[in-house]
């Protein structure tokens, strides 16, 4: 061969070498302009809170702005639609929540995502227990107290929630199923009605988070029977959990994590993992997400998968024992 050939070859072999490079390089470089975090929740709620405190500490960590972007509608499921659309780039990320990923996908006739095929899970953020509620006009002191009322005057007590569909709405319709019992739901406009009601009695009972009502419950007007969840808060130690009160099956949780669009390289999301567990393990960030009543929770990306699926079971049973279908 001559002197050309060779140098030909050697230049075609060069050339294959900077394209098969040329990804790995760019991946180096990420991020080089401002990510996109999408929020599907109006402002002052805890998804709003909690997006912003990861935004602006992943920010630090990768040397670009996280700048959130509210995608306010549907449960959320505005924002997870457009989070599904994007490049998978690295450049647009999802604040997710359980209702967008569990109950969403059978509640929703014609969801424009999937919750497994449409994203890239990163991780866990921060989750909660659900505890159950009851007016001080209930005369009930314990769960055990709760469901024998509620068994001897079948639908005689209510529940309320956030509206049909919503969080608090599966989890009544799931308290309903693991004990037997026939509550009456009332859905509100919003979840932030159902503090003053609960106070008067005009609703005796409700699944949820227990940071909306502290203040009541420290007063004496609102009572916490139980916690549905694997251990007892430290905010409440007296309480116990659904299992020590006799109802083991009876275990619900929200909880909030973070997305990228299918297809976004394996390198990146390794990446943003590592921002995220680096900023869970922030004293501050620790507080922050206490305060509004949330544990921080990082994962895996695997393990952010496995609980995708196993709660989307959970709560399409629940979706459909309660006949709640939206369009």
């Amino acid at each position: 061969m001559n002197n050309t050939g060779i140098r030909s070859q050697l230049f075609a072999a060069a050339l294959g070498c900077l394209v098969v490079l040329a990804p790995a390089a760019a991946l180096g470089q990420y991020p080089t302009r401002p990510i996109k975090l999408l929020n599907g929740f109006p402002p002052g709620g805890p998804t709003e809170i909690i997006g912003h405190v990861m935004a602006q500490r992943i920010s630090a960590g990768v040397g670009q702005p996280v700048v959130v972007e509210d995608r306010v509608g549907a449960a959320g499921t505005v924002a997870a639609e457009a989070a599904a659309k994007a490049t998978g780039d690295g450049y647009t990320l999802l604040l997710a929540t359980t209702g967008m990923l569990a109950s969403a996908p059978a509640l929703y006739r014609n969801l424009a995502y999937d919750p497994v095929k449409s994203f890239e899970p990163i991780s866990l953020l921060a989750a909660a227990p659900f505890v159950v509620l009851v007016s001080a006009t209930v005369p009930a002191n314990n769960l055990r107290e709760l469901i024998e009322l509620a068994k001897a005057k079948p639908r005689s007590l209510n529940y309320g929630s956030g509206g049909i569909g919503n969080p608090l709405h599966i989890a009544g319709e799931m308290f309903n199923m693991a004990a037997g019992v026939q509550l009456f739901h009332v859905p509100y406009k919003g979840v932030g009605l159902l503090v003053p009601d609960m106070v008067t009695g005009r609703i005796q009972l409700v699944f949820d988070v227990m940071a909306p009502y502290y203040s009541q419950i420290q007063n004496g007007k609102i009572k916490v029977l139980a916690v549905a969840g694997p251990a007892r808060l430290p905010q409440l130690p007296a309480v116990p959990t659904t299992a020590e009160s006799g109802l083991p099956g009876y275990e619900v949780s929200v909880w909030f994590c973070l997305l990228a669009p299918k297809g976004t390289p394996a390198d990146i999301v390794k990446r943003l993992n590592a921002e995220v567990q680096a900023a869970l393990a922030v004293k501050e960030v620790k507080a922050s997400f206490v305060k509004l009543g949330f544990e921080p929770q990082g994962s895996t990306p695997e393990q952010l998968s496995a609980r995708i699926r196993e709660d989307g079971a959970k709560w399409s049973r629940a979706v459909k024992a309660s006949g709640a279908k939206l369009e």
